[in-house]
């Protein structure tokens, strides 16, 4: 991709970097206006929008996260990129950000190739985004990923897409809930973790789920953790947008009324399951679980990639309980493994498993 001719709008206070980082960006054939306060830095993206903007998040007269709110609020820069600079490392902040609608962070000091990518990859997933407008096969095919295509078409109209590297964190236990999720690619897991550092995987999530509703609809913090399995998109679609829809739409309403009768229903299995059944028979419906859900109900054999770590926090066990499980289960030619590859050779044998 070129990145010649692109404009860059740099709303940065310190004199110092706003210079340094005006003169690596114009090295690299981009247009730079700059402004050393929120104010100006609003002013001038809406007088003249760029193609992406670096906005500093600690400002005199109005601070990044103000200028992020007005510029998200504003027709001819809602959909402008927007990346946070920041010296504040605390997780805190930063998912502040990220939660109102900011595309990236950097944290200074940050060097010429950090800047450079990161602006780069936001401006190659903008034209793409550009380039589907309109495309029906796109359209099409994004709807057959979500098992609603009316919730997909609804929801994640005017929501924000964004990607998460394997193992990271989408929110934690404890976090204000003002996003509901819909993944769009990749796995996505949440669990809890107890005292003694144990985790318990609550729920695997692959395209077309959603997650954090509960609660957001309950007006609660999130009561589990929620990570990445793998590389993964998700949809972000705002607390107040989610409600609003629920409210006009009454089919989509009993929609997630039916996902949280579900999702109780499921949890008290699981309970019964980790209290009640063996740990032979807890693994096999693990791998029951996967498999159903990443191949379907009708499938006898399939392959599952989960690691023991993830499948011993899903069973409530530890890992080499399980590594002496699934031996077991090879030796009955019930599976075969590979590294993190499980291949089930009978679904059928596995369900009839018993205490």
């Amino acid at each position: 991709m070129s990145l010649a001719k692109k404009t860059v709008l740099l709303i940065e206070d310190n004199q110092d970097i706003r210079e340094s980082t005006s003169e690596i960006l114009a090295m690299a054939d981009f247009t730079v206006y700059t402004a050393e306060n929120g104010k100006k830095g609003v002013e001038l993206a809406q007088a003249n929008p760029p193609d992406i903007i670096l906005c500093d998040i600690m400002m005199p007269e109005m601070d990044g996260y103000s200028v992020l709110y007005l510029l998200r609020k504003n027709e001819s820069t809602v959909d402008i990129p927007f990346i946070f600079l920041t010296a504040k490392s605390e997780r805190a902040d930063m998912r502040k950000g990220m939660e109102m609608g900011a595309d990236d962070y950097l944290t200074k000091p940050f060097n010429d190739l950090e800047l450079l990518n990161a602006i780069e990859t936001r401006l190659q997933k903008r034209g793409r985004a550009i380039h589907n407008v309109g495309n029906a096969t796109s359209f099409e095919g994004l709807r057959n990923e979500a098992k609603s295509a009316k919730l997909l078409n609804e929801l994640s109209g005017n929501s924000r897409l964004h990607p998460y590297k394997k193992k990271q964190n989408i929110y934690l236990e404890g976090d204000h809930a003002v996003t509901v999720y819909l993944v769009k690619s990749g796995q996505v897991r949440t669990y809890m973790t107890y005292q003694n550092g144990r985790e318990i995987i609550s729920g695997i999530f692959t395209p077309g789920d959603f997650l954090g509703y509960e609660s957001v609809l309950l007006n609660m913090p999130y009561a589990e953790n929620a990570e990445a399995l793998d590389a993964a998109e998700l949809y972000l679609i705002p607390k107040n947008e989610f409600n609003a829809l629920l409210f006009k739409d009454a089919g989509i309403a009993n929609k997630f009324i039916q996902l949280l009768s579900g999702n109780i229903q499921e949890k008290q299995e699981q309970l019964l399951k980790l209290a009640y059944n063996s740990v032979r028979k807890r693994v096999a419906d693990a791998l029951i679980n996967l498999a159903e859900k990443y191949h379907g109900a009708t499938t006898e054999t399939c392959e599952i990639k989960v690691s023991r770590e993830d499948l011993a926090s899903m069973v409530g066990t530890a890992n080499e309980t399980i590594s002496r499980t699934l031996a077991d289960f090879k030796s009955e030619k019930l599976i075969q493994k590979e590294g993190s590859t499980i291949r089930v050779l009978s679904m059928e044998k596995l369900r009839k498993i018993k205490q």
